[in-house]
């Protein structure tokens, strides 16, 4: 009986430790500081290059 009490009290000791640990480690995330990139447009002759085409007229935009 003194065995069983004694496993029981451990194993709430161990519940309650790994809760309290699994709780107290936290990661706080500042989203003010965040550095947003705004990506710019490839240039044409980029995109040429990248997609392998010999004409850049693919890539600009067309003017109306």
């Amino acid at each position: 009986m003194k065995k069983t009490l004694f496993l029981q009290l451990l194993l709430i000791a161990f519940s309650y430790s790994t809760f309290f640990c699994l709780t107290s480690c936290s990661v706080q995330v500042n989203r003010k500081t965040t550095v947003v990139h705004k990506s710019k447009p490839l240039p044409p002759g980029q995109a040429k290059k990248i997609y392998g085409d010999k004409s850049a007229k693919y890539y600009t935009k067309k003017r109306r």
